[in-house]
């Protein structure tokens, strides 16, 4: 059986609230022009999900959460190693290397980065990119203060999408109109149903939306769904995204590289014990999104 998603959400919550110190360790060298072919030096998956970079960022340790910059130099992924507390990481390509750091400053909630590579959002908090790293967190509006937000995502027109933290979970919007953002809606039935509905993540036209949820007739526990803009604005139904990526354990925290190549999400069981649980991050050709697309 799998672990509830409310479960490993709290897992998650331990993950991001900590403080970490810093340490660097170098990765595998690759050519800055090649990074779209060989993200962190690595072959390019086909349409069966892989564990992403083993021995790097998968390891025998809990990693999840998988965050990647669009200019495709910053991966954002948590550890958490047996007997020591979760820590954020940043694996960033400079100087012509990838270098991995331990990483304190993810505090309030899940990292997305903005479409335009300058704006992390942190759940109800971002931080703005400046010249010399990162801004203090920010307020994303007082609007939002009242849901507790675990992932925020935005498209490229800077319209909203987030969840809450709570037992069943609720997927809204908040779309930007004329600079000014409008009061946070619900989307319908066809994603909020089921239970431990969470991690949304919108494509950046808007075209379609994936995140993970508990449904009958899914593969046990949480299972990543897709849902396609229909011609008239509307949302089509919920999309089970099958047995190559839904397994027996809960599959969570789908994302699609800014450059439209690789779909990242997450499997997690949280036994009863460290040595019984396990996490880790997948990566698989995004093109497994136009087979689930409706004809």
């Amino acid at each position: 059986m799998k672990t509830p998603i409310f479960i490993v959400s709290m897992f998650v919550i331990g993950m991001v609230t900590n403080g970490c110190n810093s340490k660097k360790e170098n990765f595998k060298q690759g050519k800055s022009e090649s990074q779209e072919e060989l993200f962190l030096g690595q072959k390019p998956p086909g349409l069966i999900p892989e564990l992403f970079a083993p021995g790097m960022v998968s390891t025998n340790h809990l990693e999840i959460e998988a965050a990647v910059s669009p200019n495709m130099k910053e991966f954002y992924f948590i550890r958490q190693k047996k007997g020591e507390r979760p820590k954020s990481h940043l694996t960033q390509y400079k100087n012509g290397k990838w270098e991995d750091s331990e990483d304190g400053r993810h505090s309030s909630g899940e990292v997305f980065i903005s479409t335009d590579s300058n704006r992390m959002y942190l759940g109800n908090t971002y931080k703005q990119r400046t010249e010399d790293g990162w801004t203090a967190e920010k307020s994303v509006g007082e609007m939002f203060d009242k849901f507790p937000i675990m992932r925020l995502t935005a498209s490229s027109s800077n319209t909203f999408f987030f969840d809450e933290r709570d037992s069943i979970g609720t997927i809204r919007y908040a779309k930007l109109v004329n600079g000014k953002r409008e009061t946070p809606k619900a989307l319908g039935k066809q994603i909020n149903s089921g239970i431990y509905t969470a991690h949304p993540f919108i494509a950046p036209d808007e075209s379609y939306l994936i995140w993970d949820s508990e449904r009958e007739g899914g593969y046990g526990g949480s299972d990543l769904y897709i849902s396609f803009r229909l011609d008239d604005g509307s949302w089509g139904p919920a999309i089970n995204m099958g047995k190559a990526i839904n397994t027996e354990v809960d599959d969570t925290y789908g994302s699609i590289t800014s450059n439209g190549k690789y779909f990242f999400f997450n499997s997690v069981f949280l036994g009863d014990s460290f040595e019984e649980s396990n996490a880790n991050i997948y990566w698989v050709d995004a093109k497994v999104i136009e087979t689930l697309r409706p004809k």
